[in-house]
């Protein structure tokens, strides 16, 4: 039994091995068994496999310090924040945009996301071989695999632009394979593999309904229709974009905004797909993500970067319920009746990662919203909008804008519209790791940086570094990303 434990879960880490100086020198040789895979060889032995990809969203290098660095810090939306000699190793940098290829955020991130896809893989290879495990069952599982694969993979493609296709367990005695994993594809063949994944997923995933509430963090069908319609958002294939999210049904706007960010709004009638945290003993929450952004400081409860930016705040008109549900003010009183006074160190912090009950805790039962119904209504706006149906794009925009407290856009024309509809996702997605990637491919990053203080290079900053360690490894296999 723990030579299949060390193989499903130990040695998912497919890029990097600390005691190497090779990035991808990692012992693949190892695999499960004849008489192992027997003991998986079963309903639940076969959920274990994907079960392994979702808790890899928990770690540490997957989704919480790093990530917000490169999400979030980097953005115009937040500051580093924390005290002023306190860097958190790189968070300086990235709030700065002065990060390069050894910067500690930009490896973290690459690293486990291809962790992460090392546990897609494995799932793909060893559920088919689990014959005694329901048939439907595994063709879901397959469908789960697949979905997470491509979510993982358009986090790398957003971040880094081309990188290397890993699509199956590699062999470590195979040329072939040491060469697939070295090579950066280009950003159409990896987006061409995300819609290649989602498909897939899409033909063999359930509506979210057909999920026991023990399951109701699984992806559902809803779910690789929405993060299609992303994928072709950020691709500009407007028409794909609104046939995709009109296939995403069964869902609605929660009434209070401010809900779906505490324990009761969790999955949700708005919640598609969302990384679930439980913050109590043994269970596990999102490792560091509540801590690293508590308040800091007399009175406050945690590291305290990754602070809403004075920008974003002042970029709420009065009234807007969101300002409240997403910036904790010193000096304020949260909804659970705790003060924040004005000794903490930062006079704003990130209200969608404050956890009431395990404020301090390590690992808390904040969840991490990566894709709400909210999106899916601005995603289609956009579309409508820029393919000239800027009439029946106004009154999504205003369904949005009302669920906030707002009266409805005053925009009529198409280039303001355009505009209107990207504040609204400044304002409704702000803390949920869009807003770097929305100003790159939209071409609003060098005006909306110069206006927050930072300098964005044109033909640099729109994609991350490769992390040097890869680099060294690929060894002339790719290509460092320009002006790095």
């Amino acid at each position: 039994m723990k030579k299949v434990y060390l193989s499903v879960f130990v040695l998912s880490a497919l890029f990097f091995n600390g005691c190497s100086d090779d990035f991808l020198e990692v012992d693949q040789t190892e695999t499960i068994s004849t008489a192992d895979l027997a003991l998986f060889n079963n309903d639940e032995g076969a959920k274990s496999f994907v079960t392994s990809i979702y808790s890899k969203f928990l770690d540490w290098n997957m989704s919480s310090f790093s990530w917000n660095g490169m999400s979030s810090i980097a953005s115009d939306d937040a500051d580093k924040g924390s005290s002023p000699g306190d860097t958190g190793t790189d968070k300086d940098l990235m709030d700065a945009l002065t990060y390069n290829a050894s910067s500690l955020s930009v490896q973290e991130v690459f690293e486990a996301y291809y962790q992460g896809i090392n546990r897609c893989n494995q799932a793909l290879y060893y559920i088919p071989q689990l014959n005694n495990a329901d048939q439907d069952l595994r063709a879901r599982l397959i469908g789960e695999a697949k979905f997470l694969r491509a979510f993982m993979y358009f986090t790398l493609v957003k971040s880094y632009g081309g990188v290397p296709i890993v699509d199956h367990i590699p062999n470590p005695s195979s040329e072939a394979d040491r060469v697939m994993q070295l090579t950066r594809k280009t950003k159409a063949e990896v987006y061409a593999f995300i819609e290649q994944d989602l498909n897939d997923a899409i033909a063999a995933l359930p509506d979210r309904s057909s999920y026991a509430p023990s399951e109701r963090s699984r992806a559902s069908v809803g779910a690789a229709r929405a993060l299609l319609a992303k994928v072709s958002l950020y691709q500009q294939k407007w028409q794909e974009v609104i046939n995709n999210c009109d296939a995403v049904t069964g869902y609605s706007l929660a009434t209070d905004y401010a809900s779906q960010y505490r324990v009761s709004g969790e999955f949700d009638s708005e919640s598609i797909f969302e990384i679930s945290g439980i913050g109590s003993s043994p269970a596990k929450g999102i490792q560091g993500y509540s801590a690293s952004q508590g308040a800091r400081g007399a009175g406050g409860w945690g590291w305290g970067f990754n602070t809403p930016s004075e920008s974003l705040a002042n970029a709420y008109e009065a009234g807007d319920t969101r300002r409240e549900a997403t910036i904790i003010f010193a000096g304020a009183t949260l909804y659970d009746g705790r003060y924040v006074p004005i000794t903490v160190e930062n006079p704003r912090y990130n209200m969608k990662a404050y956890s009431s009950a395990f404020t301090d805790g390590w690992e808390t039962d904040v969840n991490i919203k990566h894709l709400r119904y909210a999106e899916v209504i601005l995603m289609k706006a956009e579309a409508l909008n820029e393919l000239g149906q800027t009439s029946t794009a106004i009154p999504l925009v205003n369904q949005i804008r009302n669920r906030a407290g707002l009266a409805n856009t005053t925009a009529t024309s198409q280039a303001d519209v355009r505009l209107a509809i990207w504040k609204e996702r400044r304002l409704e997605l702000a803390f949920e790791h869009d807003r770097f990637f929305d100003l790159v491919r939209t071409g609003q990053a060098e005006a909306a940086f110069a206006a927050d203080g930072k300098t964005f290079v044109v033909g640099r900053h729109e994609v991350f570094p490769l992390p040097q360690k890869f680099i060294n490894e690929a060894n002339g296999l790719s290509a460092q990303n320009p002006n790095y």
